[in-house]
């Protein structure tokens, strides 16, 4: 469930189609956006609302589809997710749409264009959520590997993660004699380190 900023509309995602109300009183169906060939996962208003992207799957792949509110036409397709897209996000103007799905991967759009104009891998694993700063200069995005991580929305440069200490944080495997590469793979998942500076 969304709220458009600054009026009184909603939008909520379900089964093969997008629902936007105009809540009045009890409330009334204003517009039935209809699309999608698979599950909705997501929606979220453009900052100045004359917008509403949408996301979901269709046969494993990946779908966002924007709208006109107003009208409720679908204005734009971007293609491009190779699996399901479960988050998106508004850019600081309606100019710029940033996506994350199944495969890890955030990918920001042009609006006008529908073009892919950067990929970044983000988390190891589904990306879940995106939120977007209050002041439009930065996303959040957080995914199944537990951790949050910080992005400039503007050049896509990832500026922090943030995670809970895993149980193997910072310990130092340099050196350590019988580990397979699985098993040195699994440390290092869960926080181990290899190729340490040596103090001196």
């Amino acid at each position: 469930m969304l709220t458009r900023p600054h009026t009184y509309w909603i939008a909520l995602a379900r089964l093969f189609l997008v629902l936007a109300f105009l809540f009045l009183g009890l409330g009334t169906l204003r517009l039935r956006l209809s699309g999608h060939q698979g599950v909705v996962t997501s929606v979220v208003w453009s900052p100045d609302g004359t917008w509403l992207a949408s996301a979901g799957r269709v046969k494993g792949r990946g779908e966002l589809l924007m709208w006109d509110q107003q009208s409720g036409e679908r204005v734009r397709t971007f293609m491009g997710h190779g699996g399901v897209v479960y988050a998106v996000a508004w850019g600081p103007s309606r100019d710029l749409l940033v996506s994350g799905g199944s495969d890890g991967m955030l990918r920001w759009w042009d609006v006008q264009s529908g073009e892919c104009v950067r990929v970044r891998k983000a988390h190891q694993g589904t990306i879940r959520s995106l939120r977007r700063s209050p002041d439009g200069s930065r996303l959040a995005s957080c995914g199944d590997d537990g951790a949050i991580t910080l992005w400039d929305l503007e050049s896509g440069e990832q500026l922090r993660t943030l995670r809970r200490d895993r149980p193997y944080e910072r310990l130092t495997i340099d050196g350590i004699r019988g580990l397979t590469e699985a098993q040195k793979a699994t440390l290092l998942a869960l926080g181990a380190i290899e190729g340490a500076p040596v103090a001196g």
